[in-house]
């Protein structure tokens, strides 16, 4: 627990000094505000920003947080004397799921201020199981990728995917058919109900195989590059 308490620290410390880690976390909150605030359209449906931007930082500010941060720290070989120091790498990963996973869930703690206080808890675990699935997802990117280049190359994609293919969804039903393969698109459904009585089993069962999809390439991408 200590390497994972150091791990979590060193973090902190770094994200003040990576600007593009830290305009993940806070840009979708603060855009959130803004716009809820702001904007008022006549026959808007309720809460359509929050929402909205709920999603988007679920398929974006992980994803590329997580993967931006291993691939740092392989490139500049801090990982690899973290790991000659005696941090094992799961005490590693865990440290940088359990730092990404607390900042977003701070940040979607922000998102939820407008919300009835009884959607409030549902709201935020919907948006816990998004964030853990799309940190998965960005530690295998992380992993494989040798520097911050290839990193974002890969990310790049797949966080365009996930974040703005279901806001584009809204407008054009194929793409909402395509859409609906990811996660994110289903807990944009889920979002959409606010309720575990609307949640339906298509929903469940295509988040539950992202999930699955997701620890699969994980242990697959650790196996075969682990942390070098």
């Amino acid at each position: 627990m200590r390497n994972i308490y150091i791990i979590i620290k060193k973090q902190i410390k770094d994200t003040f000094k990576n600007k593009t880690v830290l305009i993940q976390f806070v840009m979708f909150p603060l855009l959130t505000l803004v716009f809820e605030n702001a904007i008022k359209i006549e026959g808007m449906p309720d809460l359509f920003f929050t929402k909205l931007f709920s999603i988007m930082y679920i398929g974006m500010a992980p994803l590329t947080a997580t993967a931006a941060i291993i691939s740092e720290e392989k490139e500049k070989n801090t990982l690899r004397v973290l790991l000659m120091a005696n941090v094992k790498p799961w005490e590693y990963l865990l440290g940088v799921a359990i730092y990404v996973l607390t900042i977003c869930m701070a940040g979607a703690g922000i998102m939820a201020t407008g919300l009835e206080k009884e959607n409030v808890a549902f709201y935020l675990l919907i948006m816990l199981m998004g964030f853990i699935i799309s940190i998965l997802a960005g530690s295998c990117v992380g992993i494989y990728s040798k520097n911050q280049m290839i990193s974002t190359s890969l990310v790049m994609p797949v966080m365009m995917i996930l974040s703005f293919v279901p806001m584009l969804a809204m407008f054009n039903k194929n793409i909402e058919k395509f859409a609906s393969l990811f996660y994110t698109q289903q807990l944009r459904s889920v979002l959409d109900g606010m309720s575990f009585d609307k949640i339906s089993t298509n929903s469940i069962m295509t988040v539950m195989i992202n999930a699955i999809l997701a620890i699969g390439l994980f242990f697959a991408a650790f196996k075969k590059k682990g942390l070098e």
